[in-house]
């Protein structure tokens, strides 16, 4: 059986314009560093957009907001409930079936 590597990775990361020094789970080492890009890509796009004519911090809070909504669409992709319940159903209808 492989052996899973928990050993941790110090790495920075560079997040718009500030480097960031974080430790992390070296299997989890890439998924830090698209977070990183991502968040660097979309704040440059509200930067961009609206430079001259909001502050920093809402320019931050709009790219937090953005980068939710991905996350919540994907989270509401994923959700397995309905399927779990027709899945229930047709059990138990073949369950009965075969009494």
């Amino acid at each position: 059986m492989a052996e899973v590597n928990n050993e941790k990775l110090h790495i920075r990361l560079h997040v718009y314009n500030e480097d960031i020094e974080v430790t992390v789970k070296r299997e989890d080492e890439v998924f830090y560093r698209n977070a990183a890009k991502l968040i660097t890509d979309r704040y440059n796009a509200y930067a961009q957009a609206y430079r001259n004519k909001k502050s920093e911090h809402t320019i931050s809070l709009m790219t937090l907001i953005d980068i939710a909504l991905l996350y919540e669409r994907e989270k509401g992709k994923n959700d397995t409930a309905p399927y779990d319940a027709i899945l229930s159903k047709l059990t138990s209808e073949i369950e009965e079936a075969l009494k």
